[in-house]
């Protein structure tokens, strides 16, 4: 009687489990799952526990669970079955930062699947080796897959792997550069999100890759609506599921971007700790962003903490370490950190980044040849691209560039562009960033009351975000307001001071730590200035107005 007693009790037992499992009632479906006999549990079951374990953040005890599910499938020869297991495995090994393990399952699903006939395992598989060739850079080898995925599903119903494909498809579209093309792609897979058709732990996914491309686009009103729904969508869930600290790093970046730093250091910090033994890899990505914004409100120590820990946990801290290297003088190192990076080639976005503070490296470092290079990748890239935040992107370099070169008319077109781009996008630090370039090319023009306007406007915006070292520079260029004789640049200046000192363009190199090609530049700069033609003249020139 007791037997029979004790065999009831576990048939209720693993009944109330079941039920919780499929009401999605996860801390209650973990729970009464521990008191199952082990031996009592298909393999169905297991798959059941590896999911409430994950709702409920127990990452190790997901993974348990879903190897045994695999195990038991694999056992039983049921290939489909455990082809779609060891699939789901490859991508959370994947997105915990354990890529030689996702290989592992993601050939062992290849293994069990190929082959076989047509089956929705077969199209998640193939969304999964979409995502895989993406990020090795395969772009075509990932929009063929991410197509199979999608007529695969098509066939079968799977609203899931349909969804999936589409959004695989947008993302690989967009790293190829046909952006337009691919944010469509992943608008429509939304639809299906937002309309219900996919399944909770996809939705997460969608939102999250969704966001996250709209952010590396600059596209900031597109990631603020999806990211409101997302919010509301990651409010319904329970508390200790891992998507609210994912859908946290997306909002942090929006909130960096609308210029609301205080709030976005919040929500990255916070992100950070959520993440750390959930998703790594977007723990680092939060450091990231907690690093760039004290960066920027002159926090060293505090960002060089941040980008530091971020790479400890496999994430790449560039460029915001390289820039953080230029505030603090050490151009040298700017410049090789920025050259190892891009040596590794990296989606378009990225690249994108790296790219402008390597413009800005080199004319720190004065070598404007390897800042031109750099920007005719940027203008390059934004044609092929044609969204506004690439524009944007290469017309401040450009304009930099043409800047440093003296030609102010061109320069004043290509950074009045920026200008323009940079506020109707809404991104407050990269417009008032530009301002300054813009103000000091109307500066050279000689319209010192027009670039006194632009300073103060972008004086004002800094000192509103919080940017104390770019605020800092903004009063300064402001105090000296007044025009250098015959309108010369700083780096001018030192040039003719040591030039009518009697130094030879060697010396005048050696001095500044610059190379003679650099001098001779200058000194032609300089010259078309002056109106003169040699440097006899310019020395003239420097006694006349005590600049010797």
């Amino acid at each position: 009687m007791r037997e029979g007693a004790g065999v009831a009790e576990a048939d209720i037992g693993i009944e109330r489990a079941r039920d919780a499992l499929k009401r999605g009632v996860w801390a209650e479906a973990y729970e009464a799952l521990q008191h199952v006999d082990p031996s009592l549990l298909t393999a169905r079951d297991l798959e059941g526990l590896a999911d409430a374990a994950w709702w409920t953040s127990r990452i190790d005890g997901s993974f348990d669970a879903r190897q045994r599910a695999y195990a038991a499938y694999a056992a039983a020869g049921d290939e489909r079955a455990a082809g779609g297991v060891a699939a789901r495995l490859s991508i959370e090994h994947f997105s915990n930062d354990e890529p030689a393990i996702g290989a592992g399952f993601l050939m062992r699903a290849q293994r069990h699947l190929n082959g076989l006939p047509a089956c929705p395992e077969q199209g998640f598989l193939a969304v999964i080796e979409s995502a895989v060739a993406r990020f090795s850079g395969e772009l075509d080898e990932s929009i063929a897959a991410a197509r199979r995925a999608i007529e695969i599903a098509e066939g079968f119903g799977d609203r899931d792997v349909i969804a999936l494909g589409i959004h695989a498809e947008g993302l690989a579209l967009i790293d190829a550069g046909k952006i337009p093309q691919g944010v469509a792609l992943l608008d429509e897979a939304m639809t299906a999100v937002l309309s219900g058709d996919v399944s909770p732990y996809f939705t997460g996914i969608i939102y999250c890759n969704l966001i996250q491309a709209c952010l590396e686009l600059s596209d900031v009103r597109r990631a603020g609506e999806w990211s409101d729904a997302a919010r509301l969508w990651c409010d319904a869930l329970q508390p200790d599921s891992p998507f609210p600290g994912m859908c946290r790093v997306n909002r942090a970046e929006v909130a960096r971007l609308r210029g609301a730093w205080p709030e976005a250091e919040a929500e990255a910090v916070l992100a950070s700790q959520e993440l750390l033994a959930v998703e790594p890899g977007l723990a680092a990505s939060a450091l990231n962003q907690v690093g760039e914004i004290r960066r920027r409100t002159g926090d060293v120590d505090g960002a060089e903490a941040a980008f530091a820990r971020a790479h400890e946990l496999g994430a790449d801290p560039q460029p915001g370490l390289a820039m953080l290297r230029l505030a603090q003088g050490k151009i040298e190192a700017a410049r090789t950190a920025l050259r190892l990076a891009l040596s590794a080639g990296q989606q378009l976005p990225q690249r994108s980044r790296l790219l402008a503070a390597q413009v800005e490296v080199c004319l720190a470092a004065e070598d404007v040849g390897e800042a031109r290079e750099a920007a005719a990748e940027l203008e390059a890239m934004a044609s092929e691209a044609g969204t506004p935040a690439f524009a944007a992107t290469a017309a401040t370099a450009t304009g930099a560039i043409l800047l440093a070169e003296g030609d102010v008319p061109a320069a004043l077109d290509q950074l009045r562009h920026a200008c323009d781009t940079w506020h109707e996008l809404k991104l407050p630090y990269e417009a008032a960033r530009a301002r300054v370039l813009f103000a000091l090319a109307i500066r050279a023009g000689g319209d010192e009351e027009g670039a006194q306007r632009e300073l103060r406007s972008a004086l004002t915006a800094f000192e509103r975000l919080g940017a104390q070292p770019e605020a800092a520079t903004t009063a300064r260029l402001l105090s000296g307001s007044a025009v250098a004789p015959g309108g010369l640049t700083a780096r001018e200046l030192e040039v003719l001071h040591l030039l009518a000192a009697g130094k030879t363009n060697r010396d005048i190199a050696v001095e500044l730590v610059i190379s003679e090609h650099t001098v001779a530049r200058h000194l032609q700069n300089m010259y078309a200035k002056l109106g003169v033609s040699s440097r006899s003249g310019a020395t003239a020139f420097a006694f006349e107005h005590g600049l010797a």
